[in-house]
């Protein structure tokens, strides 16, 4: 199987990037298709965690406003893993250790990769390095971010079975939570064996 790039133009730039391509790839019945029109929204890569904190059975969640979800019904103030965009140089690790701190003054322990997941590959390029790190949770809680990035974050200790019925309620209701407390569902014993 191939693909190739005929013309690759980008049509926007802000805060994020939009490329138009012209393109053909091999079709499964054999040959290539014809030339198609594609539109790409380029954000970056990024890296995310689900801090756990064995003990006390408890996660942490930070809630922040996403323009993305305007329209659903209810609200653009999202919980979520503590999350960033990959900068140039800087590992998945490196990451989530950063943004840990820096969105709720979290230090984190050992981490456990869950997975890496394409986002929405129908238009979209980013990809998530998705954790589950070791943290404890004494004294975390209130409101962070990073000023220069606008950033206005609530962090919540979430007891595991809270966290539960917020998947099962649908107040989780994008995929990266989605999949932090799906896999910590799975895997909460033996962390709590491995981290104890």
């Amino acid at each position: 199987m191939q693909f190739d790039i005929i013309e690759q133009e980008q049509v926007f730039r802000g805060f994020f990037r939009m490329y138009r391509l012209r393109l053909r790839h091999s079709l499964f019945a054999g040959g290539m298709s014809p030339e198609i029109t594609r539109e790409l929204f380029e954000r970056g890569h990024s890296a995310a965690v689900l801090p756990y904190d064995p003990e006390e059975d408890a996660v942490v969640m930070v809630e922040q406003f996403r323009v993305g979800a305007l329209e659903h019904p209810g609200g653009p103030w999202l919980f979520e893993p503590v999350a960033g965009i990959l900068e140039p140089g800087h590992s998945a690790e490196e990451t989530v250790r950063r943004e840990a701190l820096e969105e709720a003054d979290a230090t984190l322990g050992e981490l456990e990769h869950i997975c890496d997941y394409l986002v929405s590959p129908g238009g979209a390029s980013e990809r998530v390095s998705l954790f589950c790190g070791r943290v404890s949770v004494n004294g975390l809680g209130g409101i962070h971010g990073v000023d220069d990035e606008n950033e206005d974050i609530r962090v919540h200790v979430v007891p595991f079975d809270e966290a539960v019925n917020m998947l099962q309620t649908g107040t989780l209701n994008s995929a990266m939570p989605i999949i932090a407390v799906q896999w910590l569902m799975l895997n909460r014993e033996r962390l709590q064996d491995l981290w104890s």
